[in-house]
């Protein structure tokens, strides 16, 4: 097969046709295929970049932390008030529409890691990183004195990343609540443990 001129493209191609795949099939038994009939692509070509479908599971991993953790930790890096970079945080974990595909595809990796230990572990480490971005923006905000939390910063930060999951895995599953509605209740929760007004998260 030659080789195309972007391999990078064609890689990121194939991820997004991997989430799509994971979001309407699940992830057991995921093959070759299933990832080709997302795209133009052949299963050869699929089977070309990706000898073992894992690696492409772990791309797709790879890509949700870039979404749920670097892009995030990224939009906040020239926010001086820590009240607003926490709104910014909360609003950019929340979905805005049940079409979201990472949303779909990470809820089924949630599903599947408790068959796998290989997906826990990844998703473990998932849940570590946004728990960090929050203890971040928590400390930041002691440090500079507009928190005063009512529990120690880890326990602040890792609810706030519970609340995210569950009220994204309820908005995915046909839950009538909005993302500005999901943002005010997580939102109120910071709030009472910051003691705090944060901004709105928009911008």
């Amino acid at each position: 097969m030659a080789r195309p001129k972007n391999q990078g493209a064609r890689r990121a191609e194939l991820v997004q046709a991997a989430k799509q795949a994971i979001a309407g099939r699940g992830i057991t038994g995921l093959r070759a295929v299933d990832v080709a009939a997302q795209t133009q692509l052949s299963p050869g070509t699929v089977a070309y970049y990706y000898p073992n479908l894992e690696d492409l599971i772990q791309e797709v991993h790879r890509d949700a932390v870039s979404r749920f953790y670097w892009n995030r930790l990224r939009e906040i890096e020239s926010i001086e008030d820590p009240r607003m970079k926490l709104g910014r945080i909360i609003r950019s974990g929340i979905p805005t529409s049940r079409d979201d595909i990472d949303f779909q595809a990470l809820n089924e990796l949630h599903t599947h890691a408790f068959r796998d230990e290989f997906h826990g572990r990844l998703m473990a480490e998932l849940y570590a990183q946004e728990v960090s971005l929050y203890t971040s923006v928590l400390a930041e905000g002691v440090q500079r004195g507009c928190f005063v939390l009512k529990l120690p910063v880890e326990s602040v930060a890792s609810n706030l990343v519970a609340l995210e999951d569950a009220y994204g895995l309820h908005f995915m599953g046909g839950a009538a609540l909005s993302g500005d509605e999901i943002y005010r209740l997580i939102a109120a929760n910071a709030e009472a443990m910051t003691g705090c007004v944060l901004g709105d998260g928009r911008g």
